[in-house]
């Protein structure tokens, strides 16, 4: 089939194409290789996907409606939708980019899969939006609206979104809370990313919460295995859904909530001696209070994944640092 993917630059969107072109499916990329990160990596990832014959790449912005009706001409017959303004600290910067790119870029997306008859829309949402919940491990069934962050209501307003145009035109679509993402070409915004490159030049890391943040830290490959089994398995509605006591995960329309997380929360102290261990080096420590918007613990019950797709994330920790290490030194050129 043919897949639109957005934000085929970035870090979870040109796996995921990749994985796509190499079962065989035709993909068109969309990205608007904006300078919020190194530019560079993301044209590297760029030209790993335009290796494969069967997929087209387009530069356009989701904020620019007619830009957005150009690359649904192509006809694609399901949409996974990734490209999104990232980061929660960077909201404190530039809010409007998160308005832009989320809410409006979202709108258009949800457009033109009404228009274009879509067998199927596959977004991004993320595990900020459990907010100020303390209920550990998070749950697709729990109440979500007290976001902690500009971008964790952005995402709770695409499900939302989501939600409303399952319901009014028959839009099978699922969205997919990310839980810590990491791996091989990751973001260098993230911690991970950060840190490793600070320890192997020898200069201190800063660690917020003292390092008592605790992630629920998925190893890419497992998240773009999740993605491609749900691409595959199209939503359609509870018929167990109850108006009277109504589920935040399931819909009397075809419209779904999943966690896609490892369901095993890391204590960032113990990423950094893991960073360390794959590195041979100690990183020198600049120990800093939680910072506004941090949520200090994340832990996903993915249940609703096991049970209705069959799957559950699998790389341990040690092995995904050290995957993610191998990959650094031999882009960035460090023995």
């Amino acid at each position: 089939m043919k897949v639109l993917v957005t934000g085929a630059a970035g870090f979870i969107g040109s796996q995921t194409a990749n994985a796509l072109l190499e079962r065989g499916d035709e993909v068109v990329g969309i990205d608007n290789l904006n300078d919020y990160y190194d530019v560079s990596l993301k044209r590297a990832r760029l030209a790993r996907l335009e290796k494969h014959a069967k997929f087209q790449f387009v530069r356009a912005e989701l904020a620019h409606r007619d830009q957005v009706d150009r690359v649904f001409a192509h006809k694609p017959d399901r949409v996974v939708h990734l490209a999104a303004q990232a980061g929660v600290r960077y909201a404190f910067k530039n809010p409007h980019a998160y308005v832009d790119a989320n809410l409006a870029g979202f709108l258009h997306i949800l457009e033109g899969c009404r228009h274009h008859e879509i067998e199927h829309l596959v977004y991004a949402s993320s595990s900020s939006v459990y907010g100020a919940n303390t209920n550990l491990p998070f749950s697709v069934h729990d109440n979500v609206d007290h976001p902690l962050s500009l971008y964790a209501a952005t995402k709770k307003a695409n499900e939302l979104m989501a939600h409303s145009y399952s319901h009014l035109y028959g839009i099978p679509v699922t969205g997919l809370r990310f839980f810590t993402v990491y791996g091989p070409w990751g973001r260098p915004d993230m911690s991970l990313f950060l840190f490793t490159k600070k320890i192997i030049a020898g200069e201190p890391i800063d660690v917020f919460n003292f390092g008592h943040h605790a992630r629920d830290f998925t190893f890419i490959a497992d998240v773009v295995e999740g993605i491609v089994r749900i691409v595959d398995r199209v939503a359609a509605p509870s018929l167990a859904w109850n108006s009277e006591c109504p589920d935040p995960g399931t819909s009397a329309a075809p419209y779904r909530l999943y966690n896609l997380g490892n369901s095993h929360p890391v204590e960032l102290l113990y990423v950094i001696e893991c960073i360390e261990t794959a590195v041979g080096r100690k990183a020198l420590k600049n120990m800093l209070p939680l910072q506004p918007g941090d949520v200090p613990r994340t832990f996903a019950n993915i249940d609703a994944l096991v049970d209705d797709i069959g799957f559950r994330p699998r790389t341990p920790i040690e092995e995904g640092i050290r995957r993610f290490v191998d990959w650094y030194k031999d882009f960035y050129g460090h023995a």
